[in-house]
C-alpha cells in the first residue's frame, strides 16, 4: 500500500511539473514573440529615421543651392541697378548741358 501510494505521489508530483514546465514554455514562446514584435517595430522606426535624415540633407543641400542662386541674383540686380543710376545721371547731365546753351 505505502508503495502504491508513493508511486500514485510521484506521479502527481511529475504530472504537476509537466504541467508547470508547459505554461513556463509558453510563456517563454509569448514573451519571445513579444519581444520579436518590438524589435520588429524599432526597425521599421530607425529606417523611417534613416530616411528622414536623408531627405533632411538632401533639402539642405537644396535649399543652399538656393541660396547661392539668389545671392548671384542680388549682386546681378545691384550691378543692374548701379549702371540704371549712372545712365540716368549722364543724362540729367546732358540735358543741363543742353538747357545752359
Amino acid at each position: 500500500m505505502k508503495i502504491t501510494t508513493a508511486l500514485q505521489g510521484a506521479a502527481l508530483a511529475l504530472a504537476i511539473l509537466v504541467t508547470t514546465g508547459c505554461e513556463s514554455t509558453k510563456k517563454a514562446d509569448a514573451l519571445s514573440a513579444r519581444l520579436d514584435a518590438v524589435a520588429a517595430t524599432a526597425n521599421g522606426a530607425k529606417s523611417a529615421a534613416d530616411a528622414a535624415g536623408a531627405a533632411a540633407a538632401e533639402a539642405k543641400q537644396t535649399a543652399s543651392g538656393a541660396q547661392s542662386t539668389a545671392n548671384q541674383a542680388l549682386n546681378a540686380a545691384n550691378q543692374s541697378q548701379s549702371c540704371c543710376d549712372a545712365t540716368n545721371e549722364k543724362m540729367d547731365r546732358m540735358f543741363k548741358r543742353s538747357q545752359a546753351k
